[in-house]
């Protein structure tokens, strides 16, 4: 009996040398196995793999960081690397992290073969893109993130994505990932949906990709549509970025499609109504409004009165007497101002406004306070070619014309008689409201001396005229002061002459017959020869001094028996 417990004992004993030592020769450097926790020390803890010494494990690969504490619990299992079975002491050398690693690293390899998504958050930033904890460090390519290159790849830093593994190298610890094939399967998936609702008309929502100075690409979803920027508001924009931000949803309307090219055309405008539709009933000639300005030119300033419609008010309809040389003298951007609606054209989408007609125009009340012939005095306030302009009142000038200075002085120019400051009488001449112009006479101040010319010197009349010019065709002669007369080279002398200088000079006083007078053209014909012959004939009718008064017969035949005596 005693015999047959021991052998029982035998093989028992037998049975459990040969289990342990096939499980310590399961035991392997450089794998995976499993242990249980045995004790937790100071800076180790022990783990019992089943080997005939216990294996040891750094604390510190236990201790969490932001709580300080040990997170492993005596009697716990856990797996571990076998990084060697014995050291000096005969002790296992284990480790959790490795082990742990190890398995991520199984994992991946598994993903990879079976071409699976693996998730990670972007941790920093490194040379040629970024770095992705994915459980072990990953590689993303700057060119890998997004559709298209970015350069601000900071902005990824503690985000979470998925990823697709397009390099895996385990022995050396590579990994290769990509979200942009990710993003690039999505967006053709999209992209199929979207093409079915690119019909012109329709609204899509969208969202902003990019901006540009002229525009925005929007986001349909696996296609990017242009909203031009002056389909984006009916209102005045500076920039896009006034209106819309990267990122932002935004409803859009199909205005073209181009199924070749995959090129779309958006607009955000359209999908509100036209603000000019019902703008001439709303805005009526004369109507008074008030708008805001919103830019200026240097022909005028454009005014808003809602958004999408923008009048213009004219530099010349800012102001009924003052002279604006630029609208920014009067207003400037952001004012609000009070105007009237002048014109409107809703087709060419125009109106035409003015500030001045929100007052009472001073060129109608210059008619009932200036009335045509009055006499006003006034300062020159400036001078120019063709004439000098006098100050009538605040912004109002009248201009005297150079014909005007004078009846018979011949003015080349008004400086002549007239300098800025002077003070000067003329009269009202007329007044031109619509095209604001006053006209203003100095010469009418005197009667016009042609109008008695006619009876002063009658044809026969013999007067004295000083030679002022010669020409080919005779000689001027002035009769009186700014008054002169022709005569023609075939009544200079009584036999025919072929040049004038022949018998007079400038300088030389010579009696003369009146032969004709044209008050309206101003022309006076005047005679050497017809005074010789007739004083030859004693046919003389009278003859005109500087007086104007008659000469006797008797001094006449004096003179000419005087001058015969003389030859």
């Amino acid at each position: 009996m005693a015999a047959k417990q021991q052998d029982s004992l035998d093989m028992e004993f037998e049975a459990l040398l040969a289990e342990f030592e096939q499980k310590e020769n399961s035991v392997s450097e450089n794998e995976i196995t499993r242990g249980r926790v045995i004790d937790i020390q100071k800076d180790w803890i022990l783990v019992d793999i089943g080997y005939k010494s216990e294996g040891m494990i750094d604390i510190r690969e236990f201790i969490d960081p932001e709580t300080n504490e040990v997170m492993v619990e005596v009697g716990q299992e856990i797996d571990v690397l076998v990084e060697a079975r014995e050291d000096e002491e005969g002790l296992c050398i284990l480790s959790k992290e490795k082990a742990d690693k190890m398995k991520i690293w199984e994992e991946l390899a598994q993903k990879n073969e079976n071409d699976e998504l693996v998730e990670g958050v972007i941790s920093s930033r490194v040379k040629g893109g970024l770095q992705v904890d994915i459980g072990v460090r990953a590689f993303l390519p700057g060119s890998q993130v997004e559709l298209r290159p970015t350069r601000n790849l900071d902005k990824f830093i503690g985000q979470t994505f998925k990823f697709k593994i397009i390099k895996f190298n385990k022995r050396r610890g590579n990994i290769v990932l990509s979200r942009r094939a990710l993003l690039e399967k999505e967006r053709e998936e999209l992209k199929k949906e979207t093409l079915e609702k690119l019909v012109e008309g329709n609204i899509l929502k969208g969202v902003v990709k990019n901006i540009t100075e002229y525009g925005a690409f929007v986001d349909l979803g696996g296609i990017d549509g242009l909203l031009h920027i002056t389909d984006m508001s009916w209102g005045r924009i500076t920039h896009p970025s006034k209106m819309f931000e990267v990122g932002q949803e935004i409803d859009v309307m199909v205005l073209k499609f181009n199924p070749d090219n995959e090129r779309v055309s958006l607009g955000h405008k359209q999908i509100s109504p036209d603000p000019w539709e019902g703008a001439e009933d709303r805005y009526p000639v004369g109507a008074r409004v008030a708008g805001k300005v919103v830019s200026l030119i240097d022909y005028g300033a454009f005014v808003e009165l809602e958004e999408g419609i923008e009048g213009l008010i004219h530099i010349s309809e800012m102001s009924w007497t003052r002279r604006i040389k630029h609208p920014s003298k009067v207003v400037s951007v952001g004012d609000t101002v009070d105007c009237v609606v002048l014109n409107i054209d809703p087709e060419a989408k125009k109106i035409s406004l003015g500030m001045k007609q929100m007052e009472p125009n001073p060129w109608t009340l210059l008619e009932e306070k200036y009335p045509v012939g009055t006499v006003i005095t006034g300062r020159v306030r400036n001078v120019t070619d063709f004439g000098i302009f006098v100050g009538i009142e605040e912004g109002i000038d009248g201009l005297v014309h150079i014909s005007d200075l004078s009846w018979t002085q011949k003015i080349r120019h008004p400086s002549e008689l007239f300098k800025k400051g002077d003070e000067v009488h003329a009269v009202v001449l007329n007044i031109d409201v619509d095209n604001e112009r006053f006209s203003l006479g100095i010469k009418q101040l005197t009667p016009d001396p042609w109008e008695t010319l006619p009876e002063r010197y009658p044809p026969g009349t013999i007067v004295e005229a000083k030679i002022t010019k010669l020409t080919d065709f005779g000689a001027f002669a002035e009769i009186e002061d700014g008054i002169e007369g022709l005569i023609h080279i075939s009544e200079i002398a009584i036999e025919r002459i072929e040049d004038p200088s022949q018998v007079v000079q400038p300088g030389e006083t010579k009696k003369t017959e009146v032969i004709s007078v044209d008050p309206k053209e101003r022309k006076i014909a005047l005679s050497i020869k017809s005074f010789i012959q007739r004083s030859e004939h004693g046919n003389l009718r009278q003859y005109s001094d500087e007086g104007n008064a008659s000469v006797q017969l008797g001094d006449l035949f004096k003179d000419k028996l005087g001058d015969l005596m003389n030859d």
